[in-house]
């Protein structure tokens, strides 16, 4: 349930993104074209690392010591 909940949030966070950037370009706006690449490329990142988390059971990726 959790997994197919940050599939869900960072999808949507990517597709946000590539919105506000399109948008941003419709409107000759390279404010909005920046903030729309810096969500969707955070959207992405966030996702990676929560995946990663998932899988190394939550330790966050990091061998015990």
């Amino acid at each position: 349930m959790r997994s197919a909940l940050i599939l869900i949030l960072g999808a949507a966070g990517f597709v946000l993104g590539i919105a506000l950037f399109i948008a941003g370009g419709a409107d000759d706006s390279p404010g909005l074209q920046g903030i729309g690449a810096l969500a969707g490329i955070a959207a992405v990142l966030a996702w990676i690392r929560s995946a990663r988390n998932a899988r190394a059971g939550g330790r966050g990726g990091k061998p015990d010591s």
